[in-house]
Protein backbone atom coordinates (compact mmCIF):
# COMPACT_ATOMS: atom_id res chain seq x y z
CA UNK A 1 0.00 0.00 0.00
CA UNK A 2 1.59 3.24 -1.07
CA UNK A 3 1.48 5.77 2.05
CA UNK A 4 3.66 8.82 0.24
CA UNK A 5 1.56 11.98 1.17
CA UNK A 6 0.19 13.72 -1.85
CA UNK A 7 0.90 17.25 -2.70
CA UNK A 8 -0.76 20.06 -1.90
CA UNK A 9 -1.32 22.19 -5.48
CA UNK A 10 -1.66 26.13 -5.17
CA UNK A 11 -3.13 28.21 -7.58
CA UNK A 12 0.65 28.85 -8.82
CA UNK A 13 1.78 24.94 -8.84
CA UNK A 14 -1.26 23.27 -10.29
CA UNK A 15 0.34 23.79 -13.90
CA UNK A 16 2.98 21.63 -12.73
CA UNK A 17 1.18 19.12 -10.51
CA UNK A 18 -1.47 18.73 -13.22
CA UNK A 19 1.83 17.58 -15.72
CA UNK A 20 3.11 15.39 -12.96
CA UNK A 21 -0.79 13.22 -12.99
CA UNK A 22 0.30 12.76 -16.57
CA UNK A 23 3.70 11.97 -16.26
CA UNK A 24 5.08 14.81 -17.68
CA UNK A 25 7.14 17.73 -16.08
CA UNK A 26 7.04 20.91 -16.97
CA UNK A 27 8.24 24.67 -16.28
CA UNK A 28 7.06 27.83 -16.96
CA UNK A 29 8.66 30.10 -19.74
CA UNK A 30 8.05 33.92 -20.04
CA UNK A 31 7.02 35.18 -22.75
CA UNK A 32 8.11 38.21 -22.51
CA UNK A 33 11.76 36.95 -22.01
CA UNK A 34 11.97 33.52 -22.66
CA UNK A 35 13.42 32.85 -19.35
CA UNK A 36 12.83 29.63 -17.91
CA UNK A 37 11.63 29.08 -14.56
CA UNK A 38 10.38 26.57 -11.77
CA UNK A 39 9.22 26.64 -8.87
CA UNK A 40 6.27 27.97 -11.15
CA UNK A 41 4.72 31.25 -9.58
CA UNK A 42 2.73 34.30 -11.12
CA UNK A 43 5.82 36.47 -12.17
CA UNK A 44 9.13 36.16 -13.84
CA UNK A 45 12.08 36.81 -11.61
CA UNK A 46 13.94 38.04 -14.75
CA UNK A 47 11.49 40.67 -16.73
CA UNK A 48 8.64 40.75 -14.34
CA UNK A 49 6.13 39.70 -17.26
CA UNK A 50 2.61 37.92 -15.57
CA UNK A 51 2.87 36.27 -19.37
CA UNK A 52 3.71 32.98 -19.44
CA UNK A 53 3.22 29.23 -21.48
CA UNK A 54 3.84 25.92 -20.31
CA UNK A 55 7.27 24.35 -21.37
CA UNK A 56 7.45 20.01 -21.00
CA UNK A 57 11.11 19.08 -19.90
CA UNK A 58 12.77 16.11 -20.81
CA UNK A 59 13.11 14.43 -17.28
CA UNK A 60 16.66 14.05 -17.46
CA UNK A 61 19.40 15.83 -15.93
CA UNK A 62 22.33 15.32 -12.92
CA UNK A 63 22.45 15.67 -8.99
CA UNK A 64 23.70 18.67 -8.04
CA UNK A 65 22.96 18.12 -3.71
CA UNK A 66 21.76 15.33 -1.64
CA UNK A 67 21.13 14.36 1.78
CA UNK A 68 20.34 11.01 3.46
CA UNK A 69 17.49 11.76 6.14
CA UNK A 70 16.90 9.39 8.87
CA UNK A 71 15.39 11.67 11.41
CA UNK A 72 12.40 12.19 11.90
CA UNK A 73 11.03 9.08 11.05
CA UNK A 74 7.46 9.22 9.38
CA UNK A 75 5.48 5.98 8.89
CA UNK A 76 4.67 8.24 5.57
CA UNK A 77 8.08 7.70 3.89
CA UNK A 78 10.73 4.48 3.71
CA UNK A 79 13.58 5.41 5.48
CA UNK A 80 16.55 6.40 4.75
CA UNK A 81 14.89 9.45 2.88
CA UNK A 82 17.10 10.02 -0.28
CA UNK A 83 16.63 14.08 -0.68
CA UNK A 84 17.97 15.48 -4.20
CA UNK A 85 18.34 18.92 -6.26
CA UNK A 86 18.61 17.76 -9.70
CA UNK A 87 19.91 20.33 -12.20
CA UNK A 88 17.59 19.49 -15.13
CA UNK A 89 19.29 19.45 -18.42
CA UNK A 90 17.01 22.64 -19.44
CA UNK A 91 18.68 24.41 -16.70
CA UNK A 92 16.02 24.63 -13.97
CA UNK A 93 16.86 23.14 -10.43
CA UNK A 94 14.05 20.71 -8.87
CA UNK A 95 13.73 19.40 -5.77
CA UNK A 96 13.00 15.30 -5.55
CA UNK A 97 13.94 12.14 -4.12
CA UNK A 98 16.04 9.39 -5.28
CA UNK A 99 14.94 5.32 -5.93
CA UNK A 100 16.46 2.82 -7.33
CA UNK A 101 20.11 3.82 -5.97
CA UNK A 102 21.77 2.95 -2.34
CA UNK A 103 22.96 5.81 -0.13
CA UNK A 104 26.76 4.85 -0.92
CA UNK A 105 26.15 4.80 -4.76
CA UNK A 106 25.02 8.30 -5.50
CA UNK A 107 27.65 10.79 -6.62
CA UNK A 108 27.12 14.42 -7.35
CA UNK A 109 26.74 14.91 -10.50
CA UNK A 110 25.44 11.44 -11.96
CA UNK A 111 23.31 11.24 -14.64
CA UNK A 112 19.38 10.86 -13.85
CA UNK A 113 16.38 10.50 -15.32
CA UNK A 114 12.76 10.87 -13.71
CA UNK A 115 9.93 8.76 -12.95
CA UNK A 116 6.69 8.37 -11.19
CA UNK A 117 5.58 7.20 -8.34
CA UNK A 118 1.75 7.20 -6.56
CA UNK A 119 0.50 8.92 -3.72
CA UNK A 120 -1.61 7.72 -0.71
CA UNK A 121 -4.81 9.42 -2.77
CA UNK A 122 -4.01 8.17 -5.99
CA UNK A 123 -1.91 11.23 -7.31
CA UNK A 124 1.68 11.11 -8.72
CA UNK A 125 5.12 12.54 -7.81
CA UNK A 126 8.29 13.03 -9.59
CA UNK A 127 11.29 10.99 -8.25
CA UNK A 128 14.57 10.61 -9.90
CA UNK A 129 16.73 7.33 -10.80
CA UNK A 130 19.58 7.02 -12.35
CA UNK A 131 20.05 7.15 -15.91
CA UNK A 132 21.32 4.19 -18.13
CA UNK A 133 24.59 4.55 -19.28
CA UNK A 134 23.65 5.07 -22.52
CA UNK A 135 21.18 7.90 -21.80
CA UNK A 136 24.14 9.38 -20.47
CA UNK A 137 25.58 12.82 -22.93
CA UNK A 138 28.46 11.93 -24.73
Amino acid sequence: MTTRPAPRPTDDSAVYWDAVARHELVAQRCNACGKLRHPPRPMCPQCHSLEWHEQRLAGTGTLYSYAVLHHPRSPLFDFPVLAALVDLDEGVRVMTNLVAVEAAGIRIGMRLTVGFEATSDGGTVPVFRPALHRDAPA
